[in-house]
């Protein structure tokens, strides 16, 4: 989903940027809450994965490339706050050292992919760990449905961008459809990754999954009352 250069007039570009400026600026003080020790190391080994899960792409339409995005992976392992700071600077370097995604489409990528994708992800997540059993089973299907769903909603979202700022003559019905189509394909993908992922860490390291931080909490405190009785 990476946006090339000129793909949206000047004033979207520079709308999706201040969005994207905002929204860093707001998880740099946020993120504080999320960093610890244990969760420093993670973030940079997030944003290495993404890294590389990003680098294999291929072509959607209407001059835009799919691939995995990583963005409710990111929130889920990190936090949400930190996850937009692990994406920025992926979509940073891929924009700038691998012409990955163009400079003055910085903002909207980073909207796109850094914010939408973590938001969606995330507010999926929390909303099925909070219905579901109080288990740390259900955090890897709850970060798999909340990976899958982030990324057909950022495909609309780009559609939506694309209709207000598009600088191609293309029709937006054929753009929606087709977004829609490949980008639900890449959110299974991203789903099943998202869930292997997820799973592997809570499974050896529960205690470095932000998600499961609520559950490993409780289930320590209960084995402190055990040991104590």
């Amino acid at each position: 989903m990476h946006v090339p250069d000129g793909f949206l007039d000047a004033p979207t570009s520079v709308a999706t940027g201040v969005v994207a400026a905002a929204a860093i600026a707001v998880s740099l003080r946020a993120a504080r809450r999320e960093l610890d020790d244990r969760a420093a190391p993670m973030a940079g080994l997030v944003a290495t994965f993404v890294f590389a899960a990003q680098m294999i792409n291929f072509p959607v339409g209407a001059g835009t490339s799919g691939h995995l995005m990583g963005g409710a992976l990111a929130a889920v392992l990190v936090g949400p706050w930190t996850a937009v700071l692990c994406l920025s600077v992926v979509l940073l370097v891929q924009g700038l050292l691998m012409a990955d995604g163009g400079i003055t489409a910085l903002g909207t990528n980073i909207t796109l992919i850094g914010i939408v994708t973590v938001a969606v992800g995330w507010a999926v997540f929390a909303l099925l760990r909070r219905v579901l059993p109080q288990r740390l089973s259900v955090v890897a299907p709850a970060a798999a449905a909340g990976a899958f769903l982030s990324v057909p909603v950022a495909a609309l979202v780009f559609t939506g961008l694309f209709a207000v700022g598009g600088n191609a003559p293309v029709d937006l019905g054929a753009v929606a459809v087709t977004m829609l189509g490949w980008h639900t394909l890449i959110g299974i993908g991203e789903a099943v990754v998202t869930g292997l992922v997820v799973a592997s860490v809570v499974a050896t390291r529960p205690d470095l999954v932000h998600g499961a931080r609520p559950l490993t909490a409780e289930r320590e405190l209960v084995t402190r009352e055990v040991e104590v009785a």
